[in-house]
C-alpha cells in the first residue's frame, strides 16, 4: 500500500474515531483540502451529513467551527462586519474637545476597537486556524456569492474604512449547498468538490452502530432497512441521517428491541422523529408501516 493510500486510510480511521463514517473518496478529498489549502464545496440533498463534515474537521484539528448560515437577503455586514454605532456616537461626543485633526479623529472612530466581527472576518482574524462553515450557500443571492470570491481566492477581505485585512491564519473553509439554485463557475473554480450521497445500507448501519452502540444489533439492522425503504417512497422530504439517529434513539426510549416484535402503534408513535412534514406523516398508515417492517 502506497504512502498516499495509507494517509487516506488513516484519515478514514481518524474520522471514524471522531464519530463520522467517510468513504475513501471523501477522505481523499479532505486530505487534498488540507494539503492544497483550498476551500471545499459539498453538495447533496438535505440531511446527508454535509454540515457534520465541517464539525468533525473542527474536532480533528482541535479548533472552533465558525458557522455562517446563509439565507435569502444575507448581506455583507451580517456576514463580515458591522460598526458598533452606539460606541462610535459616544466616542464622537467625547472627541468634541479633542484638538487633533479631523482625519485623526476619523481614524480613531473607524478603528478596529469599534468593529463587530461577524463570521467571515472572525474566521480570518483568529490567531489559530479555525474551520469556517458557509452553510447552504445556495440560499444566498449571486451578489453575495460574488463577494465571497475574494475570501476564497486570497483569504482576505476588504473593509472600505480600514483597507484589506489578510488572514492571520488560513481557515479550513467548507461550503455546503442543497442545490436549490446553480452556483457560479467562478465559485466552483476556487473550490475542491465532493457530492455527498444518501448512505447505502452498510454505511448507515455503521453510523448507527458507531453513534448508538447500545442499540441491539437486530434493531439497528431493521431500522436502517426501514429507513432505506422509506427513502424509496414518494415523500415530500426524505429522512436524513440525523433523522435515522433520532428515530433509533426514540425506539430505544420506547424499549423497542425488534421492529417485527413491536406493536404497529408504538412504531407509528415514534415516527415524529423520522417524518417531518404533515403529508408524509399522514401517508404513513399502519398498513404501510407493517409492509415496511415485513420487508426488514
Amino acid at each position: 500500500m502506497g504512502s498516499r493510500m495509507q494517509s487516506v486510510v488513516a484519515l478514514q480511521q481518524s474520522l471514524q474515531d471522531a464519530g463520522y463514517i467517510a468513504e475513501r473518496p471523501l477522505a481523499a478529498t479532505l486530505l487534498l483540502m488540507d494539503e492544497l489549502k483550498r476551500p471545499l464545496l459539498l453538495e447533496g440533498e438535505a440531511g446527508v451529513g454535509k454540515t457534520e463534515i465541517a464539525k468533525v474537521l473542527a474536532r480533528l484539528h482541535a479548533t472552533d467551527c465558525i458557522r455562517l448560515q446563509c439565507y435569502e437577503g444575507l448581506d455583507v455586514h451580517s456576514a463580515m462586519y458591522e460598526w458598533n454605532y452606539q460606541r462610535q456616537l459616544l466616542a464622537i461626543r467625547l472627541l468634541d474637545r479633542d484638538d487633533r485633526s479631523m482625519q485623526a479623529k476619523e481614524e480613531d472612530i473607524f478603528s478596529e476597537r469599534y468593529l463587530l466581527k461577524r463570521p467571515l472576518l472572525e474566521s480570518i482574524t483568529r490567531e489559530h486556524a479555525v474551520v469556517l462553515l458557509i452553510d447552504e450557500i445556495d440560499r444566498a443571492d449571486e451578489a453575495f456569492e460574488a463577494y465571497l470570491l475574494e475570501l476564497l481566492s486570497d483569504f482576505q477581505l476588504s473593509i472600505p474604512e480600514l483597507g484589506t485585512i489578510t488572514a492571520m491564519s488560513r481557515p479550513w473553509v467548507v461550503l455546503t449547498s442543497n442545490g436549490t439554485r446553480e452556483l457560479s463557475d467562478a465559485l466552483r473554480r476556487r473550490c475542491l468538490y465532493h457530492y455527498v450521497e444518501y448512505p447505502d445500507f452498510a454505511k448507515e448501519l455503521r453510523i448507527v452502530e458507531t453513534r448508538l452502540p447500545q442499540a441491539p444489533a437486530t434493531l439497528a439492522r431493521q431500522l436502517v432497512e426501514f429507513v432505506q425503504s422509506l427513502r424509496g417512497l414518494d415523500l415530500q422530504r426524505k429522512p436524513g441521517i440525523a433523522e435515522t439517529l433520532d428515530w433509533a434513539a426514540a425506539l430505544l426510549r420506547l424499549d423497542v428491541e425488534r421492529l417485527d416484535a413491536a406493536e404497529p402503534e408504538a412504531i407509528l408513535e415514534s415516527l415524529s422523529a423520522l417524518l417531518k412534514t404533515r403529508g408524509d406523516r399522514a401517508g404513513m398508515t399502519a398498513d404501510v408501516v407493517q409492509r415496511l417492517v415485513a420487508a426488514c
